[in-house]
């Protein structure tokens, strides 16, 4: 966005008192609305919703996040996914094959540069990030030696990985609140226990999408590209099909390879958009996430934003903050 738009946002949503703001990267960096909103905030957390892993070198989103860390006053979580193939090879060009391995390597090399840039870095051997550090030159302290890094799942191997060697799990907007407590959740209690960990070792962030709003049609219409842009990756596709939407993803596909999902919009059927999005009144949207209570420690709920205008996502945003976030 322009940043009188960018710096309005973030100034009403931390006025509207919820407890932090993600930026994604789909294409560019996520630290750019990152550091703008960091200066006209003051309280609220900051947090990349996600970066890409492959997209970059491991020290070069270590200087970032600690970059973040002290332009915020320490707010800062980075927020690390693995992304598709379709874009980390795709796209980023990235010839990274072995993903969670990959950023399990990542999450590592991250912490050993946060913690010890400052002092002089021991060099790092690791089977896709290799370096000696011989000639850097140490950094300024940090404001702080360890950040939080919290890794964005969506299947099973991430939710382990996230349980295994993450300060937080991001749940994937595209789980279901069934999907989440039948499926996502006995899989994390059982690594986080199988690694030896606590419950309180790892923050549990859970992603939903919701269109609030009198206007029950416009919202489901509203959110039907987003559904067409994510149902046509075909990484996702098993992920659709056990939801019961496996043709309909096949359908979408075609569109996104042909690089026109907005066209497809249309094929995504209402009870898709239900599925996935949570719709209608506040009564409503507060009824659906109270369900997922008892496991989420926080929740981001966001915009089905793609397509939308500016103002139209600032709307259901401030829609979103109103009916989960108000008192």
């Amino acid at each position: 966005m322009p940043a009188a738009e960018l710096t309005g946002m973030c100034r009403m949503l931390e006025a509207s008192g919820i407890d932090g703001l993600f930026a994604p990267q789909v294409l560019g960096p996520p630290w750019i609305p990152l550091a703008v909103a960091a200066g006209v905030t003051d309280r609220v957390q900051l947090g990349s919703g996600i970066a890409i892993a492959a997209a970059r070198s491991p020290f070069e989103t270590a200087m970032a996040a600690l970059d973040m860390d002290r332009i915020s006053g320490g707010r800062f979580v980075l927020g690390l996914g693995t992304s598709v193939l379709a874009w980390t090879r795709g796209v980023f060009g990235s010839p990274v094959g072995k993903q969670v391995s990959h950023l399990r390597e990542t999450v590592a090399a991250i912490r050993h540069i946060v913690a010890g840039a400052h002092r002089g870095l021991a060099p790092f051997e690791g089977e896709f990030y290799t370096a000696d550090f011989r000639e850097l030159q140490a950094t300024a302290p940090p404001v702080r030696e360890s950040i939080p890094i919290w890794i964005a799942a969506l299947r099973s191997k991430m939710v382990q990985l996230a349980a295994e060697v993450g300060d937080g799990l991001i749940g994937h907007p595209m789980w279901s609140i069934q999907w989440t407590l039948e499926h996502m959740r006995p899989q994390f209690e059982a690594a986080l226990a199988g690694a030896g960990r606590r419950r309180s070792d790892v923050e549990v962030n859970l992603w939903y999408w919701a269109a609030p709003g009198p206007d029950l049609r416009q919202a489901i219409e509203d959110s039907r590209p987003t559904m067409a842009f994510y149902g046509g990756i075909a990484q996702y596709e098993p992920f659709f099909a056990a939801h019961g939407f496996g043709d309909v993803a096949k359908r979408l596909q075609q569109a996104v390879q042909r690089g026109d999902y907005r066209s497809a919009a249309g094929l995504v059927p209402d009870e898709m958009v239900r599925t996935f999005v949570a719709v209608g009144s506040d009564d409503a949207i507060r009824e659906r996430f109270a369900a997922i209570g008892d496991f989420a420690d926080s929740l981001c709920v966001v915009p089905p934003a793609y397509t939308l205008s500016a103002e139209k996502t600032m709307a259901y945003g401030m829609g979103i903050a109103q009916a989960l976030y108000a008192g």
